[in-house]
């Protein structure tokens, strides 16, 4: 009776230990994605594209964790206590990075594509504590698997799941309102230190209570179950069968897809709205909860539901990137973008779930995924900046996303009677074509008219004439538009006799002209300038003034200089600062502004 008394209070104090690690990990994992992505934000000129080398980082994250914990597994098979050592060694090695504060000198003063020197702030900054974070989930769930083999780690992966939720959801409600951005690192770091104790009290309990050890193919079943990034539940394959290239591959392009519509929805909201942690969220948070209900409860997808849903979805989303020459309201276009971006990851992640492998390939079938996830993250972060002059990767990846589930499907409805088989097939191709016709149409026609398109890291611009309000009492005239995503940026009238006239937010009754007005008297009146546009506020500087501008897009100013007159025409002593202006301003002396 003891000796079951004993036992039953080690199950669940195993239990009760491995489940409270799981839960801080996957708390701060997403957790601190948001901290650091606000606290890096303004040190590359507050673009969206900060976000996506962000997230793009922290997928790769994941899968270097993953990879960590797989092979830590399989290099030291049956011997539990020296994986401990070696993963407190590195725990304890990770607290060299705390606090999680980046350094100022990664600050990005230069004008080239910063991407590569964000991913190296972030490796810099948490890259071990993420990295070991990110293994926890597999690596403890397989300890405790070892601990209990015939018990399941079902609770521990919802355990998860609900961990990485609410990590994300507590940063706009809870952190966020309250905390300096520093105070949150600090504070986020003292939480780490809590986790490592943790992580090491669960390793030294699982190598002094593991009395057996498992095969190593029976660990790989249970490390497979991992948290809602790798997208693994625990296994329920019926089949022995070895897996092929093709199934591989088909892992790989729906978790890249998946990733990759995260990724372009929250750059388009992004640029449409602004680059606020909040919009950062809701993508990630609806991408998240479609991992939790595929593979929390498999029932859940049903394709006969979800296809169809998915289906109007890329309709909807397509109708509204070009509603209203692609300037939809905020309040029609994020609930359609958000619900389309979850009934598509839904089909993306249910049908990773139709075809995964059975339990013991489960990890092969998690790092296909992971990676799946980091290439789809990499190419709309980091590629799709450099092949596009517009954001066309989302209305790619739309019809690339109709098409991918058309042929994920094509051999499952083999069962299907032949005549329904051939329609639903065919209905499925017919849609992704009809999508492409649709885009690519659109994608054209909004283009045509621009006499230039050009896009880098900080976004897309384009340079477009337009027939403006003239003023009052005033016909419309032809002028000249600069454009950064749907927010203009600077227009000159194309006629001679009014190009030097200030235009659109400069005029003289707006603010800056009114200060202009205030300040008339001045002689050798000095001005500084952050954001230059098409050059606009030029057109105030006369012959004795002095003119500052700061700018970090380095394709601003040839177009200011090509495509407009601003600053050609200017009198006074202008010059263009290129780099981010608090870093420029920091590293002059007094410009007596």
């Amino acid at each position: 009776m003891v000796l079951e008394r004993q036992a039953v209070n080690s199950e669940r104090y195993s239990g009760w230990l491995c489940g409270a690690t799981i839960f801080i990990s996957a708390f701060l994992l997403f957790l601190v994605q948001p901290v650091i992505g606000k606290i890096v934000l303004p040190w590359f000129g507050g673009s969206a594209g900060v976000w996506a080398a962000c997230l793009g980082y922290f997928q790769a994250s994941l899968l270097a964790g993953y990879s960590y914990a797989h092979g830590l597994r399989h290099w030291f098979p049956g011997k539990t206590g020296r994986q401990v050592i070696v993963h407190v060694v590195l725990l304890t090695a990770s607290l060299l990075f705390l606090p999680i504060l980046p350094s100022p000198a990664w600050r990005h003063a230069g004008t080239g594509d910063p991407a590569l020197r964000i991913l190296g702030l972030l490796a810099g900054t948490i890259g071990l504590p993420c990295l070991l974070i990110s293994s926890t989930s597999p690596l403890l769930q397989a300890w405790y698997s070892d601990l209990k083999p015939e018990a399941s780690v079902y609770r521990l992966y919802a355990l998860s799941n609900l961990g990485s939720m609410l990590g994300l959801l507590s940063f706009p409600v809870l952190v966020e309102p309250f905390l300096r951005s520093s105070t949150q690192a600090r504070e986020w770091s003292v939480a780490y230190v809590v986790f490592a104790f943790l992580s090491a009290l669960t390793g030294w309990y699982a190598s002094r209570n593991i009395v057996g050890q498992p095969s190593p193919q029976g660990t790989q079943g249970d490390a497979g179950k991992t948290n809602v990034e790798g997208g693994i539940a625990p296994g329920n394959g019926q089949s022995g069968d070895a897996v092929g290239a093709w199934q591989r591959i088909l892992w790989l392009a729906l978790a890249a897809c998946g990733s990759a519509l995260l990724l372009a929805v929250t750059n388009h909201l992004s640029q449409n709205v602004s680059p606020i942690p909040l919009l950062w969220v809701l993508p990630l948070s609806v991408y998240l909860l479609s991992f939790i209900l595929c593979f929390d409860a498999e029932r859940v997808y049903q394709r006969f539901i979800w296809i169809p849903l998915m289906l109007a979805g890329l309709g909807g989303m397509a109708f509204v990137k070009f509603y209203n020459s692609g300037n939809p309201k905020v309040m029609v276009a994020v609930p359609v973008f958000l619900g389309g971006l979850f009934v598509c990851c839904m089909v993306c992640h249910g049908e990773l779930v139709r075809h995964k492998p059975p339990a013991q390939r489960l990890t092969g079938f998690y790092l296909m995924v992971s990676a799946g996830g980091v290439l789809g993250g990499l190419f709309v972060a980091v590629l799709a900046p450099h092949i596009f002059d517009t954001y066309a990767e989302l209305s790619l990846l739309l019809v690339c996303c109709a098409l991918l589930i058309a042929v994920a499907v094509w051999k499952p409805l083999a069962s299907v009677a032949p005549v329904w088989r051939w329609t639903v097939r065919a209905g499925l191709f017919a849609c992704a074509i009809a999508l492409a016709v649709y885009l690519g149409h659109q994608e054209r026609k909004t283009g045509s008219d621009d006499l230039l398109q050009v896009r880098n890291f900080y976004g897309a611009l384009r340079v477009q004439d337009q027939m403006v309000d003239g003023g009052t009492d005033q016909p419309e005239q032809p002028a000249r538009l600069l454009v950064h995503g749907t927010i203009e940026h600077g227009a000159q009238m194309l006629d001679p006799q009014f190009r030097d006239e200030p235009t659109s937010y400069y005029l003289y009754t707006s603010g800056a002209g009114l200060a202009q007005d205030f300040t008339e008297n001045r002689v050798h009146k000095r001005v500084g300038v952050i954001g230059l546009g098409a050059g606009v506020l030029a057109s105030y500087c006369r012959a004795d003034d002095f003119y500052r501008f700061y700018e970090i897009n380095p394709q601003v100013e040839p177009i200011a200089r090509k495509q407009f007159t601003f600053l050609n025409d200017c009198k006074g002593d202008l010059k263009v600062n290129l780099g981010d202006a608090r870093l420029t301003l920091e590293s002059q002396p007094p410009q007596n502004f």
